[in-house]
C-alpha cells in the first residue's frame, strides 16, 4: 500500500514538473531475510535527480543512506553492492574537502513507528548517459545502512564508508516499467 502511494506521489511529481523530460527508475528494497520494506525511486529532471525512499521495519534513529557501485543485492550482508558509487574517485564523506563520493547521500530519519521517509537531490549521478550514469555496465544499488553516516568530517582517506555499519536494506536500480 505504501508502495504504491510512493510511486504516486512519484509519478505525480513527474507530472507537475514535466514529464516529457524525466526519466525513472525505481528500488525495491530488501532486508538481509529477503522481505521487503521498501522503495526508492528515482526521477531524473532538467535539474538533476531527485531520490525518493520509504522504508518500514528499521530501528528508530539516523541511517546512512547510500548508492553503491554494483547492481547487486544479495541478502543477507549486500556485500554484492560493492562500494560507494564513486566514478570521480573522491574521498567519503559530504563535509569532506576531499569528496564526497557521488554517491553520499544525507542520513535517513526513522521514526519511533519505524518508519523513514526522505526525499533527497543527487547531483552527482543521472539516470542518463555518462561516467556518473547508474545505468552503468553493473548497474547500481540504494543501501541503508545500521548507522548514522559520519560525513567524515576528519578528512580520513581509510574512512571509505562512514562508519556506517552493516547494511540493513538494499535494492538494484531498475527502469520503472
Amino acid at each position: 500500500m505504501h508502495s504504491a502511494r510512493t510511486l504516486a506521489l512519484a509519478a505525480g511529481l513527474a507530472l507537475a514538473t514535466g514529464a516529457a523530460a524525466q526519466q525513472m527508475a525505481v528500488a525495491q528494497l530488501i532486508n538481509p531475510e529477503g522481505q521487503k520494506v521498501g522503495i526508492a525511486t528515482l526521477t531524473q529532471g532538467q535539474d538533476g535527480l531527485t531520490l525518493m525512499v520509504h522504508v518500514r521495519g528499521l530501528a528508530p534513529g539516523l541511517h546512512a543512506l547510500h548508492l553503491h557501485s554494483v547492481g547487486k543485492a544479495e541478502a543477507p550482508d549486500f556485500k554484492s553492492a560493492g562500494p560507494h558509487f564513486n566514478p570521480y574517485h573522491k574521498q567519503h564523506g559530504t563535509k569532506n574537502p576531499h569528496g564526497p563520493h557521488a554517491g553520499d547521500l544525507p542520513n535517513l530519519l526513522v521514526d519511533a513507528d519505524s518508519v523513514g521517509t526522505a526525499v533527497v537531490k543527487a547531483s552527482q549521478v543521472t539516470l542518463g548517459q555518462g561516467v556518473n550514469s547508474l545505468f552503468d555496465t553493473d548497474g547500481s544499488t540504494v543501501v541503508i545502512h545500521e548507522k548514522v553516516d559520519d560525513d567524515n568530517v576528519q578528512a580520513d582517506s581509510t574512512n571509505t564508508a562512514g562508519n556506517a555499519g552493516k547494511r540493513l536494506a538494499c535494492g538494484v536500480i531498475e527502469w520503472l516499467k
